[in-house]
């Protein structure tokens, strides 16, 4: 049973690969995001049930920062936390999140009803430097942020802490949800 650690790994090979000769031509700063979307296949989105239409897409058309603004506001005024999800539509693992909550009802209701959820994307496209930079280095995607109705950082995920095999350990992501629901 491949590891999270041989998982990683072997991404990290493919991304380091491929990127040799980006770093040449673009530096070591922005290697990184423009061989990420060669590193991972895309993943169709799965069956449409009521959480996946509310699901939105990471859209690197989209004003991160003014979508973090207005979920912080709806968060203060619903009194809620906000769960910050940077990745991308290139990411497989974000996909398997997606469908994580659309799968489990718990879930979706947990989060829905202790957080403000906005989708924040990282991509060649549109890195969101200036918004992610705000918050510590994110290692892997996708990774969760919670925030306060403030906006203040209150702690900063690893999702692959969450992850068992291939999906999300669910007694784990819930007992993450609750943690920082406040």
């Amino acid at each position: 049973m491949p590891t999270m650690f041989a998982r990683r790994l072997a991404t990290l090979l493919v991304i380091v690969a491929a990127a040799v000769p980006a770093m040449a031509a673009d530096g070591p700063a922005s290697h990184a995001a423009a061989t990420m979307a060669a590193a991972a296949a895309p993943v169709a989105p799965a069956a449409a049930t009521p959480a996946a239409s509310r699901a939105i897409k990471f859209d690197p058309d989209r004003d991160a920062a003014a979508d973090v603004a207005a979920a912080v506001a709806r968060a203060r005024a619903e009194g809620k936390r906000v769960l910050v999800d940077v990745g991308g539509e290139w990411c497989s693992w974000c996909h398997v999140m997606d469908r994580f909550f659309e799968r489990d009802a718990e879930a979706a209701r947990l989060r829905d009803a202790r957080y403000v959820w906005v989708k924040v994307n990282y991509s060649p496209e549109n890195r969101n430097t200036a918004l992610l930079s705000r918050w510590p280095r994110v290692a892997g995607y996708p990774h969760l942020f919670v925030l306060d109705g403030d906006g203040h950082l209150l702690h900063s995920q690893d999702t692959g802490e969450l992850e068992s095999g291939r999906g999300y350990d669910r007694m784990r992501f819930i007992a993450f949800l609750e943690r920082w629901a406040g």
